[in-house]
């Protein structure tokens, strides 16, 4: 059994921010950033990908209302969500979940993605793939 079913069962204590039937919302033990907490459904699935819709769209509703409570609470200015969909992606813990981070001035959390260009022929391309799916 992994460790958030542990936690979600309560084999494994957490600090609760929020929990229903089928969700729970605890305080990562490393606090990336004050506040930073984890929302997961209590059924295992892998990854994002092993989600139904209608199970994606529940988990991104208890998101919303997870980090609308952490606003209110902690009056921080913005945040980031994040999840790591496979060890490729950074994947550490093969149980679906979402990273909130509320981020404050000078909070010492740097994210900064390097895009690469592309022409105008090669977003066609990339698109026709993504459209013919």
């Amino acid at each position: 059994m992994c460790v958030f079913c542990k936690i979600a069962n309560g084999e494994i204590p957490s600090y609760k921010v929020y929990e229903d039937e089928e969700h729970l919302a605890f305080l990562d033990i490393s606090q990336a950033t004050i506040g930073h907490t984890l929302v997961i459904p209590k059924k295992h699935y892998e990854n994002f990908f092993a989600l139904d819709e209608e199970e994606a769209a529940q988990l991104m509703k208890v998101v919303a209302l997870v980090s609308k409570k952490l606003k209110a609470a902690l009056n921080f200015e913005a945040f980031n969500i994040l999840n790591n969909s496979g060890a490729l992606a950074g994947q550490t813990v093969n149980h679906v979940h979402f990273h909130l981070l509320p981020r404050y001035t000078d909070d010492g959390l740097v994210m900064h993605f390097a895009g690469k260009k592309l022409s105008d022929a090669e977003f066609k391309d990339l698109l026709g793939k993504i459209n013919s799916k």
